[in-house]
């Protein structure tokens, strides 16, 4: 994926540009009398006023934001109907600081209106809302209605209704049924006063002031707290974004693992970044859980160990180098081979058209030898500037890190960044005819994303075929809590792609022979039980060796409050038969507040 900062800047551009709602024709005014604000939400995702101008619609303010391009406040009618399905609370957009206060009883004049966070185009729900508001203040120091708790009792375990075919698969047009479905549940509370009581957190503190917590403890749960995503039909029913009205410096550095206790509670919002968000006007208090980050063990002398790490846009300017070598050294125990991932150019995004990336890997393995670990040497081949995605200017690339004590590099010239590596064969074992070399550079499948790395290794006189990989991020992908069931994943188009033509690279290494040590590893941006990964696995040539880990513990990166697999360590036939295979995702940053990437790096160590 892009990198999640990366990612929330500019999605943050869009919000802001996106906030101001969109012109609509308004009808007769629909008076107080007859409208309050169970009315206006409707049994449906959609309001039945929307693009109506309403009067006078009374409620006492639960909730005020003043920060963000969102401002404004929360009204809820202290008065409940008797229908589950219509939420009681609703959200009055004011575009400036609100002049109300929690607990003032007020009315709102205004227009009833679908706000879509982040644009139509992400396929999101939207916000019933009520905008260019008139707004009256009636009395002053209030009850707040008192708060629906939300507990694993109340929220199905049964996530979303599929959509309705008519409509593009849209759910937005069905009657809500809260009872049976988590989503429905959720939206049958927008806008209202909801707590949640003593829950753990599954997904840490981001530095947008955000964290997830889980409902239901039990549900998927990872052997370090986390929840686990393991199936598209697994969406994790439990999980809530937690956010906050309050000052951002008060906001709590949660890790995995961790529990606010006691009470949390606020108006329940909808957001572009997970969906569904507890706003929180009162926050638990954090009770840490002690969490560590993981070391893996050394390797033996006969095994040769291979990781693949993620090390987010590294640049000669970032201050993250030293954090890395540790890393690298003391959790990952100094691997033979590592492949990186987003290694940037000398000058970090400034797009001047440098593609040199010797000042970032060799500062890197400076660290690492301070840290005391080996003097790695490196190999990789620059890309054409601006032509492999990621960070504008950046041009991210793969690089092979490896351990000339124990390991040697077959240095075979040919390989460049628009030519294509082949194999042949050469007195029956296949080999490379450039190492490093690119896989098929000039294949659309690649067209603005990286390009495989393809490297010969040799140790203890056994030659391993390894190949570093990022195929395409998920950007555009609809998200879990999408209007539309199940959720478009358009980017994975793309991937299945780049997995067909590395599998018919594999293919080509082991026709030219059974037996060769393949390994195809690094950040795929796609999960083990994905179409991408069984692609390139193919019929056998590949296997994904995060899969002989416990289901518990199958997870790379934290992403909504799921943990779940986009790193991937696959290996051939030979390399699978070896009874002594030993696997490890070493969570070091995406359990962790103050994570140096976003990404846990993986090991594996086998016999050659």
């Amino acid at each position: 994926m892009p990198s999640k900062r990366t990612a929330r800047i500019g999605a943050l551009t869009v919000a802001a540009v996106c906030s101001t709602v969109s012109a609509v024709v308004l009808t007769a005014p629909a008076h107080a009398d007859t409208v309050r604000i169970h009315d206006i939400q409707g049994t449906t995702r959609v309001s039945p006023y929307a693009g109506r101008q309403v009067t006078d619609v009374a409620g006492v303010v639960t909730g005020v934001r003043t920060y963000g391009s969102s401002k404004g406040f929360w009204i809820q009618d202290p008065t409940p109907d008797a229908d589950p399905a219509t939420s009681e609370g609703v959200f009055v957009f004011t575009s400036s600081t609100p002049k109300v206060a929690a607990g003032d009883s007020v009315t709102v004049s205004g227009t009833v209106s679908e706000f879509v966070p982040g644009g139509a185009a992400t396929g999101n729900q939207s916000v019933t809302e009520i905008t260019k508001p008139v707004v009256t203040v009636l009395s002053s120091g209030n009850p707040v209605p008192a708060a629906t708790v939300i507990n694993r009792r109340s929220v199905p375990d049964a996530y979303t209704p599929a959509g309705d075919t008519a409509a593009s698969g849209s759910v937005n047009a069905l009657t809500l049924e809260p009872k049976k479905y988590a989503l429905d549940y959720y939206e049958s509370l927008e806008g209202m006063n909801v707590q949640v009581a003593d829950t753990r957190v599954v997904t840490a503190t981001d530095p947008y002031s955000e964290l997830w917590v889980t409902v239901k403890p039990h549900e998927h749960a990872g052997r370090r707290g986390g929840t686990v995503y393991g199936a598209y039909t697994s969406q994790n029913t439990g999980r809530l974004q937690i956010q906050s009205l309050g000052a951002t410096a008060d906001f709590p550095a949660a890790n995995v693992g961790d529990e606010l206790a006691g009470t949390t509670e606020g108006p329940l919002d909808f957001n572009q970044f997970g969906g569904y968000a507890l706003v929180a006007s009162r926050l638990g208090t954090l009770d840490k859980g002690g969490l560590q980050r993981e070391t893996t063990r050394r390797q033996s002398r006969g095994e040769l160990a291979v990781a693949t790490y993620n090390v987010e846009n590294l640049d000669p300017g970032d201050g993250t180098f030293a954090a890395h070598a540790a890393a690298i050294v003391n959790n990952l125990q100094s691997p033979d081979i590592v492949s990186l991932e987003e290694i940037q150019d000398n000058n970090g995004a400034t797009d001047d058209g440098t593609v040199a990336a010797d000042q970032t890997v060799n500062k890197l393995i400076d660290a690492i030898v301070a840290a005391g670990g080996p003097k790695y040497e490196w190999r990789s081949i620059d890309p054409v500037n601006d032509q492999d995605g990621g960070e504008p200017g950046g041009n991210i690339r793969q690089v092979f890190l490896f351990n000339p004590q124990r390991v040697s590099f077959t240095d075979r010239a040919g390989g460049d960044s628009t030519t294509a590596v082949g194999v042949t064969k050469v007195h029956g074992t296949a080999r490379l005819t450039a190492s490093p070399g690119r896989i098929d550079p000039g294949n659309t499948a690649w067209t603005s994303s990286r390009k495989p790395l393809a490297g010969e290794f040799v140790f203890r006189g056994r030659t391993v075929f390894v190949i570093a990989n990022h195929f395409a991020s998920k950007g555009g992908d609809q998200g879990l809590t999408a209007q539309y069931q199940p959720p478009v994943r358009s980017s994975e188009t793309q991937r299945h792609l780049q997995a067909t033509a590395e599998n018919t690279f594999v293919n080509q290494i082991l026709k030219a022979q059974k037996d060769a040590d393949v390994i195809a590893l690094g950040d795929l941006n796609d999960f083990e039980f994905s179409d991408t990964a069984k692609i390139l696995e193919g019929h056998g040539e590949l296997w994904s060796a995060i899969k002989s880990l416990p289901k518990s513990e199958r997870y790379t990166y934290d992403y909504q409050g799921n943990e779940q697999v986009l790193d991937q360590i696959l290996v051939s036939p030979s390399i699978r038969r070896d009874c002594d295979l030993d696997y490890d995702s070493v969570h070091v940053n995406s359990e962790f507040s103050d994570q140096i990437s976003d990404h846990d790096p993986q090991v594996l160590r086998f016999r050659p």
